[in-house]
C-alpha cells in the first residue's frame, strides 16, 4: 500500500470513528443482540400469561366432551350444567374470558365448536381447546369399533417422535470424534451470521457512495487529486470505511460472546438458567441438547465462526464498495445514483431469499453455486457454514470473491478515473461502459 492510499485510509477511518453515531451503534447493536438471546428463554419463563378462564356449554351426547376437557395453565374449564341457555350465560359470564358452545353432532360434525370471546383472542387458548377436542373425538370415534383394552391400545399407539439425534460423519469405523449437529440451530446461527454481513453491506457501502457524492459535489475530490491518482483516493476511501467496519464487527463479537458467557446468567439467575436447560433438555434428548448446546458455546467453534465470517466481510465489502465508489463518482447527487443502486442491490436481494431456502437443503445445486458466485457467496456461503460443509468449498468461495474483487476494483477505477472529473450530467450505462473501455 502506497503513502498516499495509507494516508486516505487514516483519514477515512478516524472521521468515521470520532462519530457519535459510530460509539452509539457500536454499543446499542451489541444489547440488541443480546436481549434477542436472552428475552425469548426469560419470557419463556417469566413471561406466561395468566389462566384464561372459559366457560362451557356442552350440547353433546350426556356432555361426554366438556367432562373430558383438562384444566391448565393455559386454561381452565367450568362446566354448565346440561341445558343451561346461551343468552343467560352470555349475561351472567361477563368477566370470564369466554364461552365454549359445543353442538349436540360433535362427534360426526367437529366443526360444530363456538368460542364467544370476552377479551382479545388468545392463539395459545384456542389452540390448547382444539388439541384437546381433537383427541377426545378421536378416542369417541375409536370406541365405535369396540376393541377390547381400547385405553392400554391408545395409550401404547401414541407414540411421539420430539427430536432426532444427528451427527457428522467423521469417516472412522468407530463413533469417536463424531459431533451433535442441529439443523435449526445451524439454520439460526447462520440467518444471524447471513443477515450481519447483509448489515455491513448495505450500511458501509452507502457510506462509500454518500462519501463520494458529498466530496464530489463540494470539489473536494478535485483538489484530492491533484496530489494523488483517481485509484489510490478509491482505494483509500474503500480500504478506510472497510477498517471501520471490521473493528465495529471485532468489538461486537467481543461483547456479544462475553456477555452470552458471562453476563446472561447473572442476568437470568442461575435458577432460571437451569430451569431453561431443564425445559431445553426435556425437548430434547439430554445428550443432544448438550452436544448441541457445547457446540454452540465452544470459543474454538465461535472463533472459527468469526474468523470466517471477517474473510467473507472484508472480501464482500471490497467488492461491493467498489462499485458504490465508482457510481459516486460518475453521478452529482443520491438521486442520481439510484438508477445504479437499484442494480447493485438485486443480488444482495437475490442472496438473502437464497440464505432463507439453506435450512431445507444446505447443499442443493442453487444454493451451492450462489455461495461461489461472487455477487451473492458472502450472504449465501455464511449461512451454509454452520452447516459443517467441505473446508475446499469455502477455500474455493474465498478465492473467486477475493479475485472477483480485484476485477472489479479495476473496473470501478476506470469509471472512478472519469467520473469524479464529471459534473452536471447524469450519467447512462452506455457512458459507464464508454468510460471502462477509455485508453
Amino acid at each position: 500500500m502506497s503513502n498516499k492510499i495509507g494516508l486516505i485510509v487514516e483519514r477515512e477511518f478516524s472521521e468515521r470513528v470520532r462519530k457519535k453515531s459510530f460509539i452509539v451503534s457500536t454499543l446499542l447493536t451489541p444489547l440488541f443482540m443480546i436481549a434477542m438471546m436472552v428475552l425469548p428463554s426469560v419470557l419463556m419463563l417469566k413471561g406466561n400469561s395468566d389462566t384464561k378462564n372459559v366457560v362451557v356449554i356442552d350440547n353433546s351426547p350426556n356432555q361426554f366432551v366438556g367432562k373430558q376437557l383438562t384444566s391448565g395453565k393455559t386454561v381452565s374449564f367450568n362446566l354448565l350444567p346440561e341445558g343451561e341457555a346461551l343468552g343467560k350465560a352470555r349475561m351472567q359470564y361477563k368477566s370470564e374470558y369466554g364461552i365454549l358452545v359445543i353442538g349436540s353432532d360433535i362427534l360426526d360434525n367437529p366443526q360444530n365448536l363456538q368460542l364467544i370471546l370476552n377479551d382479545a383472542s388468545s392463539m395459545s387458548v384456542e389452540e390448547n381447546i382444539q388439541s384437546q377436542i381433537q383427541g377426545i373425538l378421536r378416542t369417541e370415534r375409536l370406541k365405535r369399533y369396540d376393541l377390547d383394552n381400547m385405553d392400554q391400545i391408545l395409550a401404547d399407539a401414541n407414540v411421539r417422535v420430539n427430536s432426532l439425534q444427528t451427527l457428522k460423519n467423521n469417516e472412522q469405523e468407530d463413533d469417536s470424534g463424531m459431533e451433535r449437529t442441529s439443523t435449526t440451530a445451524s439454520w439460526a446461527m447462520g440467518l444471524i451470521l447471513g443477515m450481519l454481513l447483509y448489515f455491513i453491506l448495505i450500511v458501509y457501502g452507502q457510506q462509500v457512495l454518500q462519501s463520494v457524492i458529498d466530496e464530489k459535489q463540494t470539489r473536494v475530490l478535485d483538489v484530492m487529486v491533484t496530489s494523488c491518482t483517481p485509484f489510490e483516493l478509491m482505494m483509500g476511501k474503500i480500504l478506510g470505511i472497510a477498517v471501520v467496519a471490521a473493528l465495529q464487527i471485532v468489538i461486537w463479537a467481543v461483547l456479544v460472546i462475553g456477555a452470552s458467557a458471562f453476563i446472561m446468567p447473572l442476568i437470568a439467575g442461575q435458577a432460571d438458567m437451569e430451569a431453561m436447560t431443564a425445559a431445553a433438555t426435556a425437548a430434547a434428548s439430554g445428550s443432544e441438547f448438550t452436544g448441541v448446546l457445547a457446540k454452540f458455546t465452544s470459543v474454538s467453534y465461535l472463533a472459527g465462526l468469526f474468523l470466517e465470517l471477517l474473510l467473507y466481510i472484508v472480501g464482500g465489502f471490497l467488492f461491493y464498495a467498489s462499485m458504490y465508489a465508482a457510481i459516486g463518482s460518475a453521478v452529482d447527487t443520491p438521486q442520481d445514483a439510484a438508477q445504479f443502486n437499484g442494480i447493485i442491490m438485486m443480488p444482495v436481494i437475490v442472496a438473502i431469499m437464497v440464505m432463507m431456502s439453506v435450512m431445507n437443503d444446505p447443499n442443493s445445486t442453487l444454493v451451492f453455486w450462489c455461495s461461489m458466485i461472487p455477487f451473492t457467496s458472502p450472504i449465501v456461503m455464511m449461512a451454509r457454514i454452520p452447516f459443517g460443509i467441505p473446508v475446499w468449498q469455502v477455500a474455493v468461495s474465498l478465492v473467486v470473491l477475493y479475485i472477483s474483487f480485484v476485477l472489479m476494483t479495476w473496473i470501478a477505477a476506470r469509471i472512478f478515473r472519469v467520473g469524479v472529473f464529471m459534473h452536471g450530467k447524469k450519467p447512462t450505462w452506455k457512458d459507464l461502459g464508454a468510460w471502462i473501455k477509455m485508453k
